[in-house]
């Protein structure tokens, strides 16, 4: 679902995962037709680090009990 969010409203993607300021860097891209391409896939390349992340996270708690 994230991805295809990601891709349609790449901005608002960036509120979900918790990085506001660069959701609004990201709208200003995607206010120009030609800046919505790079808007997504920084969208979608920040989703792909976000889920890393909770990835090595969830290892690192397991590992820890």
């Amino acid at each position: 679902m994230r991805l295809l969010l990601a891709i349609l409203l790449p901005w608002f993607q960036f509120f979900t995962i918790g990085r506001p300021f660069a959701g609004i860097i990201c709208l200003i891209l995607q206010l120009t037709i030609i800046g919505w391409i790079p808007a997504a896939i920084w969208s979608t390349y920040a989703l792909s680090q976000y889920k890393t992340d909770k990835k090595i996270q969830a290892a690192l708690n397991s590992r820890g009990r």
